[in-house]
């Protein structure tokens, strides 16, 4: 098994949290789409495996048009696609584009919600009101798409408990099938940083966002969510198959400017440059050679993000028997404390201590040089 990603840089307008790579400027799609199509049919031999898995994501694909993203769905679409998911901002979402959803292979809608309320949106830049977003909803599942996953954020300028639990209470009501929740991260270089540096807006109690964490938490299970993941939930047999293959260290394909790829021993990623990405039909990939304990920590530091952590069994056969003792004695102490479970021959954090993951995480990181 292995999974495709398909970056596409391209947005409205740059929302004032985000940090990944995207520009507003889209006079070049066609020529990226291109240089997309070239990446892939040059790079797709070097993953060994069939792909099972299609993300389109970005950036924003819902703004592409439906020629622009019917060009790229016939240059990968093929037989064996378990799940194909597209990221949609609700501002885009019509009948047409719903329907033509519904008939294409995709069978996964993730649509950036990120809050119910109108304030808390337009702080962050958002374009979309929270009745768009549930208008953009009910669409998706007039048309028959019913795989919808809602992605939100928590501590947010201005946000409180109370709104937060309106937020919840009115997605709930939605009946996604997925759910993803972040804690807001005010990363340098965005618009959001610069405010919070400025004075205009104040960061989040760390209390309050620890609060609201736990509320999700709760009315998610009380709504019959499997909380699989530090930040991901699902009905049963809903969860995201795509990103639940990068926590299993999946060998996967990153197309575009900005995108990653892993396999072997090495993980790969192409600059964020479009123009020179266009004018080198996608060919400007750079490598990164990972030794065994880089390997060993980007595993732990994956694995123990999910509930079912990681076999002691596996650890042991991918990185050896010494880096799994040495793992096992810096373990001790968060075993002993309960904040690392050791059972049936598998390694995990509770979902009660999942808001320490980082802390507990420090202490296991292998620093040894190979």
């Amino acid at each position: 098994m292995a999974g495709l990603y398909i970056h596409i840089p391209f947005c409205h307008s740059k929302c004032a949290y985000c940090d990944f790579f995207s520009t507003p400027r889209r006079a070049n799609t066609d020529e990226y789409i291109s240089a997309l199509e070239q990446e892939f049919h040059r790079r797709k031999s070097s993953i060994t495996e069939p792909f099972q898995t299609i993300y389109i994501g970005g950036g924003t694909p819902s703004i592409l048009t439906l020629r622009q993203l019917d060009r790229i769905i016939k240059f990968v679409s093929s037989d064996g696609i378990r799940e194909f998911t597209i990221e949609v901002n609700p501002e885009d979402v019509t009948a047409e584009i719903a329907e033509y959803i519904a008939a294409s292979p995709i069978t996964r809608v993730s649509m950036g919600v990120q809050s119910l309320d109108d304030t808390e949106l337009d702080t962050i830049g958002r374009r979309h009101t929270a009745d768009d977003a549930v208008n953009a909803f009910e669409t998706l599942s007039r048309a028959g798409i019913h795989n919808i996953s809602l992605d939100l954020i928590y501590g947010l300028p201005g946000q409180t408990f109370e709104s937060w639990k309106c937020t919840l209470s009115r997605i709930f009501a939605l009946s996604p099938a997925h759910l993803s929740a972040y804690s807001l991260m005010y990363e340098p270089g965005t618009r959001l940083w610069a405010m919070k540096e400025s004075g205009k807006i104040q960061e989040s109690p760390q209390e309050l966002s620890e609060a609201m964490y736990r509320e999700l938490c709760n009315m998610a299970h009380v709504h019959g969510f499997d909380h699989y993941e530090i930040s991901n939930f699902a009905k049963p047999g809903l969860h995201s198959q795509h990103n639940s293959s990068y926590w299993n260290l999946t060998p996967y394909l990153g197309l575009g400017t900005g995108a990653h790829s892993f396999y072997g021993t090495c993980r790969y990623h192409n600059p964020n440059d479009i123009g020179k990405y266009i004018s080198s039909n996608g060919d400007n990939t750079i490598t990164e050679h990972l030794t065994a304990t880089q390997q060993a920590n980007e595993y732990l530091l994956i694995r123990l993000r999910t509930r079912q952590g990681l076999s002691l069994d596996d650890y042991a056969l991918r990185f050896g028997h010494s880096k799994l003792n040495r793992l096992l004695h810096d373990a001790t102490p968060h075993i002993s404390s309960r904040r690392i479970i050791l059972e049936s021959g598998r390694m995990s954090i509770p979902e009660s201590m999942w808001l320490l993951t980082d802390t507990i995480l420090v202490d296991l990181i292998d620093i040894d040089d190979d």
